[in-house]
């Protein structure tokens, strides 16, 4: 069975590409420091515990697997954070993939997915992004992923490195069988925040800005649920192995929610009411972001079918009462 190496395979998405991939008959390792991530999401595969900045434990990681691929989602991922402390996304993100590919491209691992973001395009009001957009991030984890597909790009000039990159939109959802699903700490998602709120985890979601130039007043975003954006990462990683050449995909359904919207989903899937209040802006946020792209579609034969909002949001309520793992 051949082996892949997924960094972050401890976190949210991770986990669930682990699960996606041993349905698809490889073997996920997890490579996980757990400073974000949760060891009793790791169920699919073995783990390896260890950072991105210790390059001799990614060196011994690939000795001992040899893995055929990478899976790279390990990052830091607070906008808000990233703007009140960019140094610490330039050096954890940045330098902790230049290791990373490093050690892949001396190990002869030369297929490498990575999980990229929407964030690198910016705050482009009422233009459709694609794959062709520009990239003008307004944050430093934008910024810190742009790089690291900069990076990317001048290692395949340089190496036999190929590489997948995915752009993706709002993750949301979790796992329909509610064996792994989305728990952060501190927790700063929509959907998550807005579940806890509904349970009385917290006292209320709160609304961050109302004043954006958008109908309601409040942020658009392109939600995708997690399991269909780990299909594509699959669906990525057997492009590479089919021998085809670098790309960038992005991931969304085109179609854009606001948060007085999410609410208002919430509150009819769940038949609960949703505590809100609305707070200033955060630091960060774009208006609006939505994908206009099919590439993924069209060229890797993506089927985004569980990315309805309702669907979204009834299977992160599942999770949200069946499967935290602070339990």
């Amino acid at each position: 069975m051949d082996k892949v190496l997924v960094t972050g395979g401890a976190g949210y998405i991770g986990s669930h590409a682990c699960k996606a991939l041993r349905a698809a008959g490889f073997e996920p390792v997890t490579y996980d420091s757990l400073v974000t991530g949760w060891e009793e999401a790791v169920k699919f595969g073995p783990f390896e515990k260890g950072d991105l900045l210790d390059r001799a434990r990614l060196d011994e990681v690939f000795n001992t697997h040899q893995p055929v691929a990478v899976m790279h989602f390990a990052a830091l991922s607070q906008v808000g954070e990233s703007m009140a402390k960019p140094g610490l996304y330039w050096k954890n993100n940045v330098d902790g993939s230049l290791n990373l590919i490093e050690a892949a491209t001396d190990a002869g691992c030369m297929n490498f997915v990575f999980s990229s973001t929407c964030a690198t395009y910016g705050d482009q009001d009422n233009v459709v992004l694609d794959e062709n957009s520009a990239q003008m991030p307004i944050n430093a984890y934008g910024a810190s992923k742009r790089a690291i597909e900069d990076m990317l790009r001048d290692f395949g000039a340089a190496t036999n490195l190929r590489h997948v990159i995915f752009r993706y939109f709002n993750v949301a959802g979790a796992d329909p069988e509610s064996e792994v699903g989305e728990f952060h700490t501190p927790e700063t998602h929509l959907i998550p925040l807005m579940l806890d709120a509904i349970d009385g985890r917290r006292d209320a979601l709160t609304i961050h800005g109302t004043d954006y130039d958008t109908p309601d007043g409040t942020c658009i975003r392109d939600y995708v649920h997690v399991c269909d954006l780990v299909d594509a990462h699959v669906l990525g990683l057997k492009w590479l192995m089919d021998g085809k050449p670098s790309r960038v995909f992005n991931l969304g359904t085109g179609s854009g929610f606001s948060v007085r919207e999410v609410i208002d989903h919430s509150r009819a899937v769940t038949n609960r009411a949703v505590p809100f209040k609305e707070g200033p802006r955060r630091p960060g946020d774009c208006t609006k972001l939505v994908s206009g792209s099919t590439r993924a579609v069209t060229e890797l034969g993506w089927s985004p079918d569980r990315s309805t909002l309702d669907q979204m949001i009834a299977d992160a309520w599942r999770w949200h009462q069946t499967g935290h793992y602070d339990k």
